[in-house]
């Protein structure tokens, strides 16, 4: 895979003194107790950055790739060293990131208002940039579906302002969509939500659970069926802050990012499949997305503003490439 890698980007690894079991792993409910473990403990792994996004585990390559948006940047961090490299720069404001069926990267670009596709070789392919003549307003997260159907949120972040992308007027509503990336037949599954962000299936994919960042600051649900979505209902309202990326493990909890509530309530919240907060990790910043990797998918990352962090859990994630 192309990588246009500057060296290892410095930082003083500090393995801060924690005792066992780690009290910013909270359990809220019995359920949860299984999935922490008492000698595992949260790592920040690396701090640099300025809002860190979408990362995504290439279990191949023992490497975490993740976005690094206001600097314009993807970084990869290698499990075999533990060295954050520049993986591509410019990345035309990357945020979201994710593998297809065939193990290439999936990327949603602010900066270019477009969904690509990293080939093998390393040359990228433009899977969409417009809908009916009209761009794209900042494509933000983005899950594959077994059957290679690629389904992505546009809430338009990137052109609200110069941070994230260029500021631009919208052109298309805030929607979420699935591609089919062979036909590149496009189609709306869901147009009311206010701003549709972190998404991702349950482990047999009979639903998708989608965050909406915007005024409801709430995680909805809706069963898959053909391709579209039927029976959206909320899951959880996320409050006093919101939620952002999310993932689901093989018992069907949903693992979410949280942030912007201040402390005892950033970093990660786990949720059952009733919907019934049942534990927590807890994060000095707000975090922002994550994802299970690692050798046997039960490493959680989480990408948290400026920096990285991880921890062992009992929970395995599922669909993880």
């Amino acid at each position: 895979m192309n990588s246009s890698s500057s060296g290892a980007l410095a930082w003083n690894h500090d393995r801060t003194i924690v005792r066992y079991p780690d009290p910013a792993i909270q359990v809220l409910d019995p359920r949860f107790s299984r999935y922490r473990l008492g000698s595992a403990a949260v790592e920040r792994l690396w701090t640099g950055a300025r809002w860190t996004e979408g990362p995504v585990w290439f279990g191949d390559g023992r490497f975490l790739l993740f976005s690094d948006i206001p600097n314009n940047r993807m970084l990869r961090w290698s499990e075999e060293t533990g060295a954050v490299t520049v993986f591509r720069a410019p990345s035309n404001n990357s945020n979201g990131n994710t593998r297809d069926r065939h193990g290439r990267l999936i990327t949603c670009e602010h900066g270019t208002r477009r969904v690509t596709r990293t080939e093998h070789d390393g040359r990228i392919t433009v899977l969409l940039d417009r809908v009916q003549g009209k761009r794209l307003n900042a494509p933000n997260d983005v899950v594959v579906h077994s059957d290679g159907s690629i389904w992505f949120t546009d809430p338009g972040y990137g052109i609200m302002g110069h941070y994230e992308g260029e500021k631009a007027p919208f052109e298309l509503p805030c929607n979420v969509y699935r591609l089919d990336p062979d036909s590149g037949a496009v189609r709306v599954v869901a147009d009311d939500f206010d701003k549709p962000n972190g998404l991702c299936f349950s482990p047999d994919e009979r639903l998708l659970y989608i965050v909406d960042t915007g005024a409801p600051s709430h995680i909805r649900v809706c069963d898959v069926a053909d391709g579209q979505l039927h029976n959206s209902r909320v899951f959880v309202t996320m409050q006093p802050g919101g939620s952002d990326g999310i993932r689901t493990d093989t018992d069907g909890n949903l693992w979410s990012a949280a942030g912007w509530g201040g402390a005892g309530f950033d970093g990660v919240h786990c949720f059952a499949l009733d919907g019934t907060l049942i534990g927590q990790i807890h994060l000095p910043e707000a975090c922002s997305n994550l994802c299970f990797g690692g050798l046997k998918k039960n490493r959680l990352f989480m990408t948290a503003s400026q920096s990285l962090y991880s921890v062992y859990v009992e929970a395995l994630g599922a669909q993880v490439p």
